[in-house]
């Protein structure tokens, strides 16, 4: 592509608006021009500003990482939770129909009820069991609606060495406990957000956006599967934490929202399309701690 490339990130202050300013770097986005924006500079939820922010900077392609994921919380805010995760990512749509803009959207393994044997497809029901899931669903559907020509990505289980996540959780509570309790019952994929973020750069990479017509749903996660008691204990043991992951049922867990047992998502679709080589969930784990010791010195 001889053109450059106008794409703005929204979230950019969250886990994965985070490692895609650090891969925003590589010589290889010569083309692209980003603009990372947070809700400090740009709120979603704000159709006048997003359409005249996106109109004065002539956006081509808009990543949307901003989102409110706080499963929990969102079962007592609602309002708040849907304002983001279907409100805003409507306003997004229907301003890049009017500049006539790509827009790629990142959603989420809670659209799904978690009743599956095997893993989720793009062409699967939707039966989100939460708050969190239903506004993440209703932004999917808003997209669909606004009739956006883009692409929506669900991704799982996200942690990075930026953000609050479950990895810096268990390794906070490894240093001060001597052991934690976790879920043995709900199985999943963690998943990099340093690894989604490079599947994401390597799409704008390969794709002419002015050719892509309609909005294509896929899947993308790390490798394998695991439940929270078994991610726990590989942090502990990666981390040198000396700390006992004791596995429990989900019905031992008190918790106000109800989570999928099963999420684990296939990722065939995004793999046949772009050629992405997709690591182990342990592998980028390992990375991902020596990432996070780089940091810390």
């Amino acid at each position: 592509m001889a053109e450059i490339l106008t794409v703005l990130v929204t979230g950019c202050k969250g886990q994965l608006g985070s490692e895609l300013r650090r891969l925003a770097k590589d010589p290889r986005c010569s083309f692209c021009r980003f603009l990372f924006v947070d809700v400090d500079i740009l709120d979603i939820c704000n159709r006048a500003d997003v359409q005249n922010y996106m109109k004065l900077h002539k956006v081509d392609l808009v990543v949307n990482c901003a989102a409110y994921t706080a499963v929990e919380k969102a079962e007592s805010n609602r309002e708040l939770a849907f304002a983001v995760n279907a409100d805003g990512v409507g306003v997004l749509a229907e301003s890049c129909v009017e500049c006539d803009a790509f827009m790629l959207h990142i959603s989420t393994d809670y659209v799904f009820d978690g009743t599956a044997l095997e893993p989720y497809k793009e062409t699967d029901t939707v039966n989100p069991i939460g708050v969190y899931g239903l506004s993440k669903r209703a932004g999917e559907q808003a997209m669909l609606d606004k009739g956006v020509r883009g692409m929506v990505i669900r991704t799982a289980w996200l942690y990075s060495a930026f953000g609050n996540n479950f990895v810096k959780t268990m390794l906070k509570l490894g240093q001060e406990r001597q052991e934690v309790m976790v879920v043995a019952d709900q199985h999943g994929t963690p998943t990099w957000a340093a690894d989604l973020a490079g599947a994401i750069i390597e799409i704008i990479l390969q794709t002419d956006f002015s050719k892509r017509q309609g909005c294509e749903i896929y899947h993308y996660t790390n490798e394998g599967e695991c439940t929270w008691f078994e991610f726990a204990s590989a942090i502990m043991q990666l981390s040198g934490r000396n700390c006992k992951v004791q596995p429990i049922s989900t019905s031992e867990y008190p918790t106000s929202c109800r989570r999928p047992a099963y999420s684990v998502l296939d990722k065939s679709k995004i793999k046949q399309a772009f050629g992405l080589r997709i690591p182990e969930w342990d592998d980028s784990l390992r990375k991902m701690l020596e990432d996070l010791k780089q940091q810390e010195h």
